[in-house]
């Protein structure tokens, strides 16, 4: 191959600026339109091929590189969360009541770097298709970048992810083959009884009542019908009823989310919750309306892509700070949609214990989705670097 250009002489500066921009602005999924524009714009600028609209927001760059070669997918989500920013820095938020509090905005820096140093040195053979997703976060975007023919107008062999991860040293890389994250399935139980005065309790069906019976219930699933060496997660997060303190209302609601591994285990989850919802609100004269949506499946590593990332990591940032059998965790990501599709390999780059955060910074915590986060602007070289690696060796293996 030619000499490398590589993300070191690239001004990374110019990343940062363009980072903490997107911090300022956030949108949410679908509507990320602002975002997409600069990413197509600075695309644009650096001699790459665009195309807008892709699942609503979606943008996808293509680079060509030298002829023959494979082609590979590089994915950056780009949509913020619904929060509102505690922060008090410069960049701090905007747009009240949203936030990029995952570090979305982290992610696109560390891609566009990326982008424009594999534009000027197509140090690779084949082709490289930069996907910058909306809606993320619960939006499924993913699903709806494959439905309007991302796979199809853009073929990949193999795809790849990176996300930050607060709690990991610094600059440190993390994945491992197999499940890496959980499905993520949300549940929703309404529960009609009968109100009554809360003095008389006999002459209605209480629905709050059969709501507890139902919640208790839930819990078996997991510590009586689940295997124990499966894993799966069955939270209850919401449970509303009533209005007033003398009375027993009509209705009751429950809702939360399911998080396993496996289909089959997420299958027999929501048959059971299913049977434990409807009968036990008839055992107590009510009747129940039980919804399982499935916003995502498991993310799941292809062990010849995520054996072949863990090479490259090494090569980044040595053996030392990589971490090829990280720990899976029952959090959820939509790239799952895509791996379904294409073989590929989700990974985590470390954004530290907070040592990089500003004067302003709010109060709480720096973990994810928390009004006080911020993400590491020491990583946008890094994930750069990881990211050009990566294309020019996976581009120039032999088919």
């Amino acid at each position: 191959m030619i000499d490398s250009l590589g993300p070191d002489t690239i001004d990374q500066e110019d990343f940062s600026v363009i980072r903490r921009s997107l911090h300022t602005w956030p949108e949410i999924g679908f509507e990320e339109i602002n975002t997409s524009q600069l990413i197509a714009e600075k695309l644009s600028s650096w001699g790459i091929e665009v195309h807008r609209g892709i699942g609503g927001t979606g943008v996808v760059g293509v680079i060509h590189g030298l002829d023959g070669g494979k082609r590979i997918g590089l994915r950056a989500d780009m949509d913020a969360l619904k929060i509102e920013e505690d922060n008090q820095f410069a960049h701090r938020s905007r747009n009240p009541g949203k936030m990029h509090a995952c570090g979305h905005d982290g992610h696109v820096a560390m891609l566009l770097s990326a982008a424009k140093a594999l534009a000027a040195s197509r140090n690779f053979y084949g082709k490289v298709n930069l996907i910058f997703q909306p809606a993320e976060e619960g939006g499924s975007g993913a699903a709806a970048m494959i439905a309007d023919g991302l796979f199809d107008r853009f073929p990949c062999d193999a795809i790849f992810a990176l996300h930050n991860w607060p709690g990991l040293k610094t600059g440190d890389f993390a994945t491992c083959p197999g499940p890496i994250m959980a499905s993520c399935n949300e549940f929703r139980i309404r529960i009609t009884g009968k109100g009554t005065h809360a003095a008389l309790p006999h002459h209605g069906n209480d629905p709050i009542f059969a709501a507890t019976q139902i919640v208790s219930g839930l819990q078996a699933v997991i510590t009586r019908n689940k295997r124990p060496i499966d894993n799966a997660v069955l939270s209850v997060t919401q449970l509303h009823a009533g209005t007033s303190f003398n009375v027993i209302p009509d209705t009751a609601s429950i809702g939360g989310t399911v998080r396993t591994f496996s289909d089959k285990v997420l299958d027999m989850i929501e048959a059971r919750m299913r049977s434990i919802s409807t009968l036990t609100a008839e055992a107590h004269g009510c009747r129940a309306e039980f919804d399982f949506i499935r916003q995502s499946g498991a993310t799941i590593n292809d062990e010849v892509q995520t054996e072949l990332a863990g090479k490259v990591m090494k090569k980044v940032v040595g053996a030392a700070n990589v971490d090829t059998q990280v720990e899976p965790t029952m959090g959820a990501e939509d790239f799952a949609t895509m791996l379904r599709l294409v073989p590929g390999c989700y990974a985590f780059i470390g954004n530290g214990n907070g040592e990089h955060l500003e004067s302003g910074h709010g109060l709480g915590s720096a973990s994810l989705h928390n009004a006080s986060y911020d993400f590491n602007d020491a990583l946008i070289p890094l994930g750069s670097r990881y990211w050009v690696a990566l294309a020019e060796e996976f581009c120039s293996q032999e088919n």
